[in-house]
């Protein structure tokens, strides 16, 4: 193929990195503190939850490094799983991505995003998605003209995003005189640190999206391990002094009354109503820098799978422009898609549904190290650090998350599973179609 089908090399650490904390840190450290401290009982046992959380979401960061680095290729997941489990497992893999994952995750953070603005200027809910669609055209139109301008959006918002954060973080930890650990959180129903947990996990969810534009980095084996190691760091210490900071200004109870609006009443109460105002345009802001990081990311899965020739369409799907350098069949194909989702449900139906779907992938891509290691291929420059014991807590917080979005979410999982199960016919079709492509291929 000519020079213009091929993605151009331009991503760096810094953009890399801000990629990660940008798709990891977006509405889940407004929307779960609530939810940790009424599912613990306690501060102490919320806070637990958060670093345990962390803890799971750090040893898979370093696991995929040691795989993102053997298998530097744009795709990330979908990519990993074709190399060390073959073609069929791959192609499933990218198929749920493509059709679940990617457009619900997008979709859920659209809505998130047109609720707040909805209420920020006292708009009718039923505008909720008009403006989340809208959001949605915008950065993928500024995705589309080019990875620079993506990049430049990504840096900016991450940067913007971290400013509330830091600010609430300082000021609350300083300024604040109520009692951080031991508080009870005023809920009474059953310990369940599990529930908790998974809370946290949703929150931390995205560090592995950097790994999709692997292709388009300058030197992706020093430069992926380093942005997602440097990328969850950042997000767990701000998750934590986050926390900490709110449970300084506002009792626990009162956090779990609140629940999302808990962070703007913190805000309030530490720099007046203005703050208020000024901490949910914050949250927007980082909503707006998570989205564009998916919108970035996910549609290389689609272009990569289109461009071995394993999707319906796959010569409109993995078009590249000639100028830009962008896959655009593959974006317009995954904006279509989020915005169907955002018109059929809500986005904690969205949300509930995309982690289940991604996390039997996930658990498979951590168990990759154990099998490249066995083939001889560790020698490269990174490794995960205290093997084995470092994947197998990514694989037990993996399986966790399955089981118990099985037990109390079935529905979700079952739809999840069988849009799954649709993917193998239409597998075994497209294999079909180009073995006898390749038979008369040679027969000619």
């Amino acid at each position: 193929m000519g020079k213009e089908a091929h993605l151009q090399k331009n991503i760096g650490f810094f953009v890399a990195t801000s990629l990660v904390v940008g798709t990891v840190i977006g509405s889940g450290i407004f929307m779960k503190p609530g939810i940790v401290i009424s599912e613990t009982g306690n501060s102490t046992y919320a806070l637990w939850a958060w670093i345990i959380g962390g803890i799971i979401t750090l040893a898979s960061g370093l696991t995929i490094a040691e795989v993102s680095v053997k298998i530097p290729k744009t795709g990330g997941l979908y990519a990993y799983i074709e190399e060390v489990y073959g073609k069929f497992w791959g192609f499933l893999c990218g198929w749920v991505q493509t059709l679940i994952y990617g457009p619900a995750i997008m979709g859920a953070l659209g809505l998130y995003f047109g609720s707040l603005v909805a209420a920020l200027f006292g708009l009718s809910p039923e505008s909720n998605t008009l403006i989340g669609i809208i959001t949605i055209l915008f950065l993928g139109f500024m995705n589309l003209l080019g990875t620079r301008y993506g990049g430049f959006i990504q840096n900016i918002s991450t940067i913007g995003k971290l400013i509330p954060i830091i600010l609430i973080a300082a000021f609350g930890i300083f300024q604040g005189d109520v009692p951080v650990l031991n508080m009870d959180s005023g809920v009474h129903q059953s310990f369940n640190m599990g529930a908790a947990i998974l809370a946290t996990l949703w929150a931390y969810d995205g560090f592995m999206n950097v790994g999709y534009m692997a292709g388009e980095m300058k030197n992706p084996a020093k430069t992926l391990p380093r942005a997602i190691i440097s990328g969850i760091v950042i997000v767990i210490v701000a998750y934590l002094t986050v926390n900490i900071a709110m449970l300084h200004v506002l009792p626990a109870r009162k956090i779990v009354e609140l629940g999302p609006n808990a962070a703007s009443s913190a805000a309030t109460i530490l720099f007046g109503k203005m703050g208020g105002n000024l901490l949910t345009i914050g949250i927007l802001i980082s909503i707006f820098g998570c989205l564009n990081g998916k919108i970035l990311t996910f549609p290389r899965i689609p272009y990569a799978m289109a461009a071995d020739g394993y999707l319906p369409a796959a010569k409109s799907m993995a078009y590249i422009h000639p100028k830009t350098k962008t896959p655009v069949g593959a974006t317009i194909w995954q904006l279509i898609i989020a915005i169907l989702m955002m018109v059929l449900t809500n986005p904690d139906r969205l949300s509930d549904i995309a982690i289940f779907s991604v996390f039997t992938f996930y658990v498979f891509s951590f168990a990759a190290v154990f099998k490249l290691r066995k083939q001889g291929l560790s020698q490269n420059l990174y490794k995960v650090p205290l093997y084995p014991l470092t994947p197998s807590l990514a694989i037990i917080g993996g399986l966790y998350i399955l089981g118990n979005t099985l037990i109390t979410k079935p529905v979700d999982a079952l739809l999840s599973i069988v849009v799954t199960l649709i993917g193998i016919p239409v597998y075994l079709k497209l294999n079909a179609n180009k073995q006898k492509q390749s038979l008369s291929k040679k027969a000619s």
